[in-house]
């Protein structure tokens, strides 16, 4: 049999759709002001990739919300091995959970979270490896923080059910090591990426499917960036009256100081006629700016940029950026075209041909974003580069 150790941190990257920033000690807080938790259901899009092989896995986990809910829910034969207190999980959770995982020899830890909980399983694997002397037991994350930084996640959930999938089936898995970072998250909610390193751990290499460690940085080209933003403004100014969602980083940040407008660096902010409608708005404020531009007829349009090193257009850092906000941009006139990518070609070209990803946590809307897109590199300048979901 397959021993399958899984985690999961339920409150992972419940503070992205309320403008948080981060789950780090805002859990009670994000949860009052509305937010959903989701990293059950991204671990389920991971696990139901294994239901064919069922037979073969015996999954252990940690009670309720931390695994044991959504592998007894796929059906999965589920041996509990821990049992954490906590009404909303800690870190002291994760940590004793990777401890009672390990005692009984786990072939993975498959885990759900940001970097804080890589953190946690890293700093539990690590010691436990250097004390017994031992191999480090391999570990996979399945995406569902707001922040991943570090190199040892699989690209979507679904990618992380591939990873499990070829080990399972006793396919060749070259193991390698993986990054651990993280943020300053008091830091982050001002607009400061601070980002440190905590280490490494074993990780099954699978290129597809596993992501690199994030690289950030403002773009040094400001050039590049000023013709950019000029071609944006350009278009800005055609779709007169229209509203403008600008997503996070620091291409779109340099965009807004060409407009002159106050920008939220790792926020989603509106525009309308150059002018600031919103700053740092939660998903629900955003819906309903949508829906109060689609009563009076006015068009809305989306500005974003990539993920450096990593290629990601949603699902990271910007989950404000909904299943239903999407669709209701992609579904007026226009269609995809009401989407607006900037990146500069080195951007790109980082990426080494690997697809642009989308990873909403729909995976029909994947579908629908999947293809050939339009990236504006420049003044009048596009290439199309393609966006995937990779399966």
């Amino acid at each position: 049999m397959f021993k399958l150790g899984l985690i999961i941190n339920p409150v992972a990257g419940v503070g992205g759709s309320v403008a948080l920033k981060g789950s780090d000690g805002m859990a009670m807080q994000a949860i009052a002001l509305g937010a959903e938790p989701k990293a059950n259901a991204r671990a389920k899009f991971a696990l139901a990739v294994l239901q064919p092989y069922q037979d073969d896995i015996t999954v252990y986990t940690v009670n309720h919300a931390m695994g044991e809910d959504a592998a007894k829910a796929l059906g999965f034969e589920v041996n509990v091995v821990h049992k954490a207190e906590n009404e909303i999980t800690q870190a002291e959770d994760t940590e004793q959970a990777v401890t009672a995982l390990l005692a009984e020899q786990v072939d993975i830890i498959l885990f759900a979270g940001g970097d804080g909980t890589a953190r946690n399983i890293a700093k539990v694997v690590t010691e436990h490896a250097l004390d017994g002397k031992r191999e480090q037991t391999p570990v996979l994350g399945i995406p569902a923080g707001c922040k991943i930084h570090s190199g040892v996640y699989a690209i979507t959930p679904i990618a992380a059910g591939r990873v499990v999938e070829l080990m399972v089936t006793k396919q060749l898995v070259t193991l390698t090591t993986g990054d651990i970072m993280d943020i300053d998250e008091s830091l982050f909610r001002e607009g400061v990426v601070k980002a440190k390193r905590f280490g490494e751990v074993q990780i099954p290499s699978e290129l597809r499917y596993v992501q690199a460690t994030k690289s950030g940085g403002k773009e040094s080209d400001e050039l590049v960036l000023h013709d950019i933003s000029e071609d944006v403004i350009d278009k800005m100014n055609e779709a007169e009256d229209s509203l403008f969602v600008i997503g996070s980083g620091s291409t779109t940040a340099f965009l807004m100081s060409e407009l002159n407008i106050d920008n939220t660096l790792l926020g989603v902010d509106l525009v309308q006629d150059h002018d600031l409608v919103a700053n740092d708005v939660t998903e629900g404020q955003l819906w309903n700016k949508l829906n109060e531009a689609h009563e009076s007829n006015k068009c809305v349009h989306l500005i974003i940029t990539l993920i450096g090193g990593q290629g990601h257009l949603f699902g990271r850092g910007n989950q404000q950026l909904s299943p239903r906000i999407i669709r209701a941009i992609i579904e007026q006139d226009g269609g995809k075209e009401n989407i607006t990518i900037i990146a500069t070609k080195s951007k790109l070209t980082a990426l080494e041909n690997r697809p642009l990803v989308c990873d909403t946590g729909d995976a029909a809307l994947d579908q629908t974003l999947s293809g050939f897109m339009p990236v504006t590199t420049g003044y009048r300048d596009q290439v199309l580069y393609p966006v995937a979901s990779p399966k």
